[in-house]
């Protein structure tokens, strides 16, 4: 939704295009370039060909939604839940914002409601809210064992809790590292200042990680891959450990 090159070389590609491009069988992924999204919306409700040219505007457009809080984020959910209603896809998974972020992208929708009193576009927001409630509709939160990724996790499910937007599929915390096995005794009789010192740093990380997970509601673990560079053999190793 709001890191299409990060998601990219994820999946081993270079790029996405707007366009959802085969990645694998059964598996395809897509940008959202927010200027074309609305550029699709306006041409579907003037009922326009698509080679009309409405681009220019619409990316003109885009430059107000930058600006004016609200509107890209209704611009943005309103691409992914048209892909949902589509029904072209068995399955839909958008990769979200920061967490910090994400409640105002899943409130959107139903903020343009609160502020349109009737018509077709009340009706849209309308249904964006019933669909992003759904009961095959969840959220997947991803967090990080440290101060910062814990604190907004927390906040992020306290709104989750008073707004109910969405129902939560679960919590996974990344980048787990596992206790080293070695005491500080041992530690101390290590000869290699460098050998000695990386233990020193894993024990403290370590320690750190279990300290804010336990701030944490019930969660699902997530290793951190020592000596993995490659970001689509990342991605495929945390795939086959949130499968097993």
């Amino acid at each position: 939704m709001t890191d299409a090159a990060g998601l990219a070389v994820h999946l081993g590609r270079p790029t996405l295009k707007y366009r959802a491009t085969q990645i694998a069988p059964n598996l395809s992924a897509m940008s959202i370039d927010r200027a074309r999204a609305l550029d699709e919306y306006l041409k579907l409700q003037l009922g326009i060909g698509g080679r009309a040219p409405l681009l220019p505007i619409s990316r003109g457009l885009e430059a107000m939604a930058e600006t004016v809080p609200g509107i890209r984020d209704v611009i943005t959910m309103g691409k992914v839940l048209f892909e949902v209603q589509s029904n072209e896809w068995d399955l839909v998974v958008a990769d979200g914002p920061a967490t910090g972020q994400i409640m105002s992208y899943l409130q959107a929708p139903r903020t343009v409601a609160g502020l349109i009193p009737g018509g077709r576009a009340r009706r849209q927001a309308d249904t964006m809210t019933e669909t992003l409630a759904a009961a095959d509709t969840a959220l997947a939160m991803v967090t990080l064992a440290e101060e910062l990724p814990v604190t907004e996790t927390l906040e992020a499910l306290s709104e989750l809790a008073k707004e109910n937007p969405i129902q939560l599929a679960g919590i996974w915390a990344n980048r787990l590292i596992e206790p080293l096995g070695v005491s500080e005794t041992s530690l101390e009789q290590v000869t290699s200042v460098a050998a000695r010192n990386a233990g020193l740093l894993h024990r403290g990380l370590y320690e750190n990680q279990r300290r804010w997970r336990k701030y944490l509601p019930e969660h699902h673990r997530l290793p951190f891959l020592f000596g993995v560079h490659d970001p689509s053999r990342v991605a495929s190793l945390l795939a086959d450990e949130i499968v097993a």
